[in-house]
């Protein structure tokens, strides 16, 4: 259910921000907007207390954001906040800026080595998946595990590559103990 409110939303948006011409200034302000919601926990618990009156949660979400983000955000906002949508929206505004990143064909790419990378060693990396995929900029989150011996594991989106000397370990593990000996 989660899913489809985070996807009704933030197509909504979306779409508005398209037919608007907006789309930059829209995903940075829900970028600012989400990094609001996360350094202000208090927030979140004033929205989701019950016995505090919508109108008054509508109230608080114009005098934070009115003059701060555009009308149309913060349009969006209380209309989330109406919808007694408040609960999901990092989910809207994940899915709205993950909409906007594959929109302008921006990757998220996640790499997992078991040791760190050089810097030269990192931009190589970025250059290949360039290469080998259609989206025209990444942005690189590097960790190291060395529980995967050598290689590496290179997540984006729902792909994985893996590489690792200790899956490739796993495999052979498996593949010996399929095999009878006669």
């Amino acid at each position: 259910m989660a899913k489809l409110v985070s996807k009704t939303y933030g197509d909504a948006l979306f779409e508005l921000a398209l037919e608007k011409n907006i789309v930059d200034s829209a995903y940075e302000e829900a970028a600012a907007v989400k990094q609001v919601f996360l350094d202000n926990e208090e927030l979140i618990k004033l929205l989701n207390h019950p016995k505090i009156d919508k109108e008054d949660k509508i109230q608080v979400i114009e005098n934070i954001f009115k003059g701060n983000v555009s009308d149309d955000f913060t349009g969006f906002l209380t209309v989330i906040v109406k919808k007694d949508r408040h609960n999901d929206i990092y989910s809207i505004l994940d899915y709205f800026i993950a909409r906007v990143k594959e929109y302008k064909k921006i990757g998220v790419a996640y790499v997992v080595t078991a040791v760190e990378l050089s810097d030269s060693m990192k931009k190589d990396v970025e250059i290949k998946l360039l290469d080998t995929t259609s989206y025209s900029k990444f942005e690189m989150n590097y960790t190291v595990d060395q529980s995967l011996i050598g290689g590496m594991v290179i997540r984006i989106g729902d792909r994985v590559v893996d590489s690792s000397i200790k899956t490739k370990l796993d495999e052979l593990s498996r593949d010996l103990l399929k095999t009878r000996l006669a």
